[in-house]
C-alpha cells in the first residue's frame, strides 16, 4: 500500500467517525419521555395542595351527590377525605396498589409529583392546613 492511499483510508475512517455523532438527536422529550418538570413537595397542605388535586382528579365522582362506592366514598371535603385517607384507602387507590380500585376510574394514574405530595399528606397524618 502506498502512502498516499493510506493516507486516503485514513481521511474517509476519520471523517465517517466525525458524521456519527453527528446523526444522534439529544432532545429532552426522546430522552426523558415523562414530564421532568421539578416536583415542589414543600409546604405540602390540605386546602393549596390537596385539595386542588382531589377537584382536579377525583370529586367529579366522589362527591355528596354521586354515589359510586359501597359506602360512598367522598373526597369533595377534609372528613371524607381524612377517612379513606388513615385508612389506607387513599393509598391504595392513587398508587394502583390492589389493581381493582386504580383511581381516577378509567383514567391514567395521577402524575409521580401528585402521587409524592399525596404520599407526605398522609405520613404527616393528613392535616387540616
Amino acid at each position: 500500500m502506498t502512502m498516499r492511499k493510506i493516507f486516503f483510508l485514513i481521511s474517509c475512517l476519520t471523517g465517517f467517525l466525525f458524521l456519527i455523532p453527528s446523526c444522534y438527536y439529544d432532545n429532552e422529550v426522546d430522552l426523558y419521555p415523562f414530564n421532568m418538570q421539578p416536583c415542589d413537595s414543600t409546604n405540602v397542605t390540605y386546602s393549596q395542595t390537596i385539595a386542588p388535586i382531589m377537584s382536579a382528579n377525583c370529586n367529579n365522582c366522589h362527591n355528596a351527590t354521586t354515589s359510586n362506592g359501597n359506602p360512598p366514598v367522598i373526597t369533595a371535603d377534609y372528613p371524607g377525605l381524612k377517612v379513606v385517607a388513615l385508612n389506607g384507602k387513599l393509598n391504595n387507590s392513587v398508587n394502583w396498589v390492589d389493581g381493582k380500585h386504580n383511581m381516577p376510574q378509567g383514567g391514567s394514574k395521577l402524575s409521580n409529583c401528585d402521587l409524592v405530595k399525596i404520599n407526605i399528606w398522609i405520613k404527616a397524618g393528613s392535616p387540616d392546613n
